[in-house]
């Protein structure tokens, strides 16, 4: 068999580096976005935490704010305020609902917005 070199062509050099570029853009996204999910998944862990608490019903406000703040500063929790937080309450129910929202600059004027929401609720409505 024989074939000539117009069938045996491979990529050429513009593509190479155009599924480089591809690659690479890809790999900073994920550099980029990967933190975010991470330190969300902190706030998670500490909310559940909260959550599993043997008396959060009977905590006050201030007191379950108090050790959702503790937790975040153990964890190196940043980006999420007091005001994110809400916490609603009264009589024996209670819900708190941390939402909030990071943008990250990728490069140039591209960014990425990734919004959160979590909570929980226990007793009755």
């Amino acid at each position: 068999m024989t074939s000539t070199a117009k069938q045996q062509q491979g990529l050429t050099l513009i593509t190479i580096i155009f599924i480089l570029a591809i690659l690479g853009f890809f790999v900073l996204l994920g550099l980029k976005i990967g933190p975010i999910y991470m330190n969300h998944s902190k706030v998670v862990n500490a909310l559940s935490a909260v959550e599993n608490m043997v008396d959060v019903e009977t905590m006050s406000k201030h007191e379950i704010m108090s050790s959702l703040n503790k937790r975040f500063g153990m964890n190196y929790v940043d980006k999420v305020t007091d005001e994110d937080i809400t916490i609603t309450k009264h009589d024996d129910y209670l819900k708190v609902a941390i939402v909030y929202e990071r943008v990250e600059k990728i490069m140039g004027n591209l960014s990425v917005l990734v919004e959160f929401d979590e909570s929980f609720e226990t007793g009755d409505k």
